[in-house]
């Protein structure tokens, strides 16, 4: 049995996925997971689109100028959305919600990758938010925090090597 400390150790952000698709078994799993995640006061602010059609992958994987085109061979991308008016925090609550995704997609043998949609730029005039809820019909009292591409990895990352952590970085009583 594989310890939660291996277990992390071996989740690496994947970019390159084989053809094949994902069972609905597994994408159920992985949004079950998001539903539990923490939220602050339980206000649940998160929503996720699940997107598995590849013109509307091919179209998401434009949401950046780069940083992104994996996304058009991706089997699989769950957007993570949150309703701005429902507590101030929401960025926490989806960026939570985004980790556990991503934790329980490891759990299943799939790979995943974070594309960060907040505050970024598709090009110099148009943000990757309003492109993408331009594209989703996404109702403006909801963010586009990020996007999350799944799949079955067509790439092997070795784990983390534990003696070569940033440790200088972990701090005691104070700075």
């Amino acid at each position: 049995m594989t310890t939660f400390s291996e277990f992390i150790q071996t989740r690496r952000s994947i970019r390159r996925y084989t053809s094949q698709q994902i069972e609905d078994e597994k994408i159920q799993l992985i949004l079950q997971s998001a539903l539990m995640s923490p939220a602050s006061k339980r206000s649940n602010p998160w929503e996720f689109i699940v997107v598995r059609n590849r013109e509307m992958l091919i179209q998401l994987s434009e949401c950046r100028s780069r940083s992104a085109e994996f996304l058009a061979r991706a089997p699989l991308c769950i957007v993570i959305i949150a309703d701005r008016t429902k507590t101030d925090i929401w960025q926490e609550d989806a960026s939570i919600a985004s980790i556990v995704m991503q934790l329980q997609a490891h759990d299943l043998g799939l790979g995943s990758c974070w594309i960060q949609v907040f505050n970024r730029m598709k090009n110099e005039e148009l943000t990757s938010e309003h492109y993408i809820r331009t594209l989703l019909q996404i109702p403006e009292n909801f963010a586009v925090h990020n996007l999350l591409s799944i799949g079955y990895p067509d790439e092997q990352k070795t784990p983390f090597d534990i003696s070569k952590l940033a440790e200088q970085k972990i701090h005691y009583d104070k700075f």
